[in-house]
């Protein structure tokens, strides 16, 4: 490496911070939002079930009951 190259490439490098990955990236972003829907999905069809439908409403009823 030439001097002057040398030169340019430490002044680069004294302004860039050495940090880390700050964020995620778009695919990141993307695989992420895919994850979180996929797990909204599986939430959704547990609680749209027979059995927990059953157990929330026994257990407002019952919440609902010492209330009052």
């Amino acid at each position: 490496m030439t001097p002057a190259l040398t030169r340019t490439y430490r002044a680069v490098r004294r302004r860039v911070p050495l940090t880390g990955q700050a964020g995620m990236t778009t695919a990141e972003y993307a695989v992420g939002t895919l994850a979180a829907c996929a797990f909204a999905a599986v939430l959704i069809a547990v609680v749209r079930s027979g059995a927990i439908k059953t157990a929330l409403s026994h257990l407002i009823t019952t919440a609902l009951a010492i209330a009052s």
